[in-house]
C-alpha cells in the first residue's frame, strides 16, 4: 500500500505533523501509513473528472427530521422521502450529528463510531449512500461529558486521561474570544481531585486536547470509518476552536489551519474524492481564512450571506448586499464557498462585523423579533452581552401576514439568490418545506434553537406541503433546484459579475467557464413593481434580441421599456441573439 502513495504527499504529511508535534512527527508519520486501508479507505483508486458541478447541491437535515412507522427507523423514512421527491433536485444529503449524544441535538458526542438508535443504523446510512451523496459531521472541538473518553478521564484511564484541558482557575483568560455566555471552565471531580476543564459551549460539551496526538489519531480513525460507510463531504464542526494557547484569543490559531491541512493532505492520500467544509461562525475575513492558499478546506460556509439577505428583504435595501458581493474575491483554485441562508443554527450576527452599521443590524434585530424570533447571545471581553444568533425558521423572517402567495415569493426570492451565486448550495430541510416557527420545542426545552428543529410525522409533513404558502415553496423550490442544474453557467467555478444598478435590486451574471453560457440573475428586494432595461452595457448584450427567463418560462424583448419585475420577483435571464 505505501507504494501508492507519493514522495510528495509523505513529505506533506510529514510537514504537517512536524509544525504540530515536533520530533514525534516521524513516529506518527508511520503509524498514519500503517493505518491506510483501515475500512477498505484507500484500497481502491479513484476515479474523478471534478470535485463539483452545476449539479450540485447539498440539503440540511437531522436524520431524524421524518419519521414515518410504516418506514421503520427515522433514516428509512428519510431514505424514502428523499428518493421519491428529491432526485435531480438534491445531489448530497448532509445529515446532522446521528451518533449517540446527550446535548445540543447532536453537538455533545457521546459514541463517534456509532449509531444513535433513536436513528437507525449503519446499514442505513449505507442504503441512503446508494441513491444520495453524503455529507457528515466530525465534531472535532469537543465531546461529550457522558462520553467513555471523559469517563476514562475522569477515572484517570489512559490514553484518554490525556484527551483534555484542565486548566487552572486562577489563569487570565480574559483574551478568550467566547460564542457563549455560559463559563468557560467547569469544575469536575476526578480520581486525582478536583479539575477545571475547558468547555467553551457548555459543561456537557468538554473540548478536547489537539496538542495530545492520540486526539488526532482518534479522529482519522473516526474519518476513515465514516467515509467508509458513504462519507464524500466531511464538515468540521466548530474547528476555528480547536487549539488552545493561553494569552491569545485561542480562536484561528496557526495549530488549528494545520489540522486542516494535514486533513486535506491525508484525504489526497486516501480518498481524493472527499471534500472538507470548515464551520466558522466568525466575521467574513476570518471566515475564509480557510481556504488557506487553496490547500486547506474545499468549501467555506457563506456566512454572511444569511443575514445580508434577510436584511436586504426585511429593509427592502439591497445595497448592503451588493457591497458585499461586489467586494466578494473569489476563491483560491479548486475550493468554492457553500451558500446557505438557513441551517440548524440561527442567523449569526458576527459574520456581519464591518458589513452593516449599527443601525441597520438594529432593523433586523427588530424586524426578525416582531416575527417571533429568540436572540442568543455571547460574553464580550469587557463582561457585556452581544448578540450572537438570531433564532428563527427563515420562512417566518420573511412571511407577510395575510398574504400566502407574497409570502411564498418574498422567502423564494432569498433561496433562489444561494442557488445562483458562485459555489454549492445548501438547502435547509425546513427552508424547503416553509417550515414556520416551531414555539413550542423552544417551550418545552428551553432552548431557542429548537425554533428552527421541527421533528415532522410523515403524514403530518404531507399534509402541510401540501396546502397553502408550503405548496407553493415546496414545489417551486424544487423546479428552481431541478432548472438550475441544466446550466453550466451555474458551476461552482463560473465567473460572477455584480452590477450596482438600483438599491432596491440585487442583480449578478455568472458565465459559465466555456464562455458559451450567460444568465442574468435579477431580484426584486421590494413589495412594489420595479422596472429594469438592459443589466449591462456590453458589447455582446447590444446584440441581444431577447431573454428567456428559466424560472417563469417567458421570454422577454430587449427594447428601450426594459422588462418589469414584481414584487420580490425572481429572473434568470438567458440572452437570446
Amino acid at each position: 500500500m505505501i507504494k501508492t502513495v507519493s514522495r510528495e504527499q509523505l513529505r506533506s504529511v510529514r510537514k504537517r505533523l512536524t509544525l504540530l508535534y515536533g520530533s514525534d512527527a516521524e513516529k506518527l508519520l508511520q503509524r498514519f501509513v500503517m493505518m491506510i486501508g483501515r475500512y477498505g479507505v484507500g484500497d481502491a483508486p479513484v476515479l474523478t473528472d471534478s470535485k463539483w458541478s452545476e449539479h450540485d447541491s447539498i440539503l440540511i437535515t437531522y436524520a431524524d427530521t421524518l419519521s414515518d412507522p410504516e418506514a421503520g427507523s427515522p433514516l428509512n423514512a428519510l431514505t424514502q422521502f428523499a428518493n421519491r421527491h428529491f432526485k435531480g433536485a438534491i445531489r448530497t444529503i448532509h445529515l446532522l450529528p446521528f451518533c449517540p449524544w446527550s446535548s445540543d441535538d447532536g453537538f455533545s458526542v457521546i459514541d463517534y463510531r456509532a449509531v444513535d438508535p433513536a436513528c437507525g443504523n449503519w446499514s442505513e446510512v449505507e442504503r441512503l449512500s446508494q441513491d444520495f451523496q453524503l455529507m457528515f459531521d466530525v465534531v472535532l472541538n469537543h465531546c461529550s461529558a457522558k462520553s467513555s473518553w471523559f469517563k476514562d478521564y475522569v477515572a484517570g484511564i489512559e490514553p484518554a486521561r490525556h484527551y483534555f484541558l484542565p486548566m487552572d482557575p486562577k489563569g487570565d483568560y480574559t483574551q478568550v474570544v467566547r460564542p457563549r455566555t455560559s463559563p468557560l471552565l467547569t469544575e469536575t471531580r476526578t480520581r486525582d481531585g478536583i479539575s477545571h476543564i475547558w468547555t467553551t459551549f457548555s459543561a456537557d460539551q468538554v473540548d478536547l486536547n489537539w496538542q495530545n496526538p492520540e486526539v488526532l489519531f482518534e479522529f482519522i480513525d473516526i474519518i476513515f470509518l465514516y467515509i467508509s460507510k458513504g462519507m464524500r463531504v466531511a464538515r468540521l464542526d466548530a474547528v476555528a476552536f480547536l487549539w488552545k494557547t493561553l494569552g491569545t484569543d485561542c480562536l484561528h490559531r496557526p495549530e488549528t489551519h494545520e489540522v486542516v491541512k494535514l486533513f486535506r493532505d491525508i484525504l489526497e492520500v486516501v480518498a481524493p474524492e472527499v471534500l472538507l467544509l470548515t464551520e466558522t461562525n466568525v466575521p467574513h475575513a476570518e471566515n475564509v481564512s480557510y481556504f488557506g492558499g487553496g490547500d486547506e478546506a474545499h468549501m467555506v460556509y457563506q456566512f454572511s450571506l444569511p443575514p445580508l439577505t434577510l436584511h436586504a428583504l426585511a429593509t427592502g435595501n439591497a445595497r448592503y448586499l451588493t457591497q458585499w458581493a461586489t467586494d466578494l474575491a473569489p476563491p483560491p483554485e479548486g475550493c468554492t464557498f457553500f451558500n446557505f441562508t438557513a441551517s440548524h443554527d440561527g442567523v449569526g450576527m458576527r459574520p456581519l462585523e464591518g458589513l452593516l452599521p449599527q443601525e441597520e443590524k438594529d432593523k433586523l434585530i427588530q424586524h426578525v423579533q416582531a416575527a417571533g424570533a429568540k436572540i442568543n447571545w455571547r460574553t464580550m471581553p469587557d463582561g457585556s452581552q452581544a448578540p450572537y444568533e438570531l433564532n428563527i425558521t427563515f420562512y417566518s423572517a420573511l412571511e407577510i401576514a395575510g398574504d400566502p402567495e407574497l409570502s411564498a415569493q418574498r422567502f423564494l426570492c432569498s433561496q433562489a439568490l444561494s442557488l445562483s451565486l458562485r459555489g454549492i448550495p445548501g438547502i435547509y430541510f425546513h427552508s424547503l418545506t416553509a417550515t414556520p416557527n416551531y414555539t413550542e420545542g423552544v417551550e418545552a426545552t428551553g432552548h431557542n434553537r429548537r425554533i428552527n428543529r421541527r421533528k415532522w410525522e410523515r403524514n403530518e409533513l404531507l399534509q402541510h406541503i401540501g396546502e397553502g404558502p408550503a405548496k407553493l415553496v415546496f414545489s417551486r423550490y424544487l423546479k428552481m433546484l431541478r432548472r438550475r442544474s441544466d446550466h453550466p453557467a451555474f458551476h461552482p467555478d463560473a465567473e460572477q459579475i455584480i452590477y450596482d444598478i438600483d438599491p432596491e435590486l440585487f442583480v449578478h451574471s455568472r458565465i459559465s467557464q466555456q464562455g458559451d453560457e450567460i444568465i442574468f440573475c435579477i431580484y426584486n428586494f421590494t413589495d412594489k413593481e420595479k422596472t429594469i432595461t438592459n443589466p449591462a452595457s456590453s458589447e455582446l448584450l447590444r446584440r441581444t434580441k431577447s431573454f428567456y427567463d428559466i424560472i417563469g418560462s417567458r421570454t422577454y424583448g430587449s427594447g428601450k421599456k426594459g422588462i418589469r419585475l414584481a414584487p420580490y420577483q425572481v429572473m434568470w435571464l438567458v440572452p437570446r441573439y
